[in-house]
């Protein structure tokens, strides 16, 4: 796998309401807390962000992809005790964010809003600058050009870019084949190998991030399947 090979995914051609698809979102937040996404994200929040109990801070957030709201949830809970809580937009091309998982939101003393549109029109078309962008296992459903033109339009209203995505990597590859072993069903076997086919290893993602030099990059493996990726502009 030395280059990537974006596959389409089951799971975006079905249904919201198939049986199927419900299964598979079931499944994705099971191979959410695996993977370990929401604590990496969480915590590259909290490092570059600097938010403390007795210095808390409150972000202007947008979660690309954002599927039913879960795991960012699960991230607002980390943030939570130490002192960092969000204005979230939760962008996808769905509304699938339940009622339940708003009055969490709000219970942590966040503030969501829902927007159903694809991102990259809806990007170029925002106004307003953001403190931070979250991506977890999103960007991996473009090809590089694609995604190119995302990160361009994420870039020019964001001061802090934070992804994770599926590693390509042989391990990984090897461990999405096992996913039926935990109980996923058909939809997310296919998904899960697609997902580390399309993935991320080295560079790739700084690469297609915009050339600047107010911008500071890190990339790198996090946990044992993920690639994360942090963009930072510069004071």
């Amino acid at each position: 796998m030395k280059t990537r090979d974006v596959q389409s995914e089951q799971l975006d051609e079905l249904s919201p309401a198939d049986p199927a698809a419900v299964r598979s979102r079931g499944d994705l937040r099971r191979l959410n807390r695996i993977m370990g996404n929401p604590g990496i994200l969480a915590h590259a929040l909290l490092r570059h962000s600097m938010a403390t109990p007795a210095s808390p801070v409150r972000l202007r957030l947008l979660d690309l992809g954002s599927g039913d709201g879960t795991a960012l949830l699960r991230i607002a809970r980390i943030l939570g005790p130490a002192g960092l809580t969000a204005e979230a937009t939760l962008l996808d091309r769905l509304k699938l964010v339940t009622p339940e998982t708003d009055r969490a939101f709000t219970a942590l003393g966040w503030t969501v809003k829902v927007v159903a549109a694809d991102a990259y029109p809806w990007l170029m078309a925002l106004q307003d600058n953001l403190d931070v962008m979250v991506a977890n296992l999103f960007l991996h459903h473009f090809p590089d050009r694609a995604l190119a033109d995302l990160l361009q339009a994420a870039a020019a209203v964001t001061r802090l870019f934070v992804a994770c995505e599926p590693r390509r990597s042989a391990t990984a590859l090897a461990a999405s084949r096992l996913v039926g072993l935990i109980g996923c069903n058909g939809v997310t076997r296919h998904d899960a190998v697609a997902s580390v086919r399309g993935g991320f290893a080295g560079s790739e993602l700084s690469a297609l991030w915009p050339t600047a030099p107010n911008w500071e990059l890190h990339e790198d493996s996090a946990g044992f399947f993920s690639h994360r990726f942090i963009a930072q502009r510069n004071a």
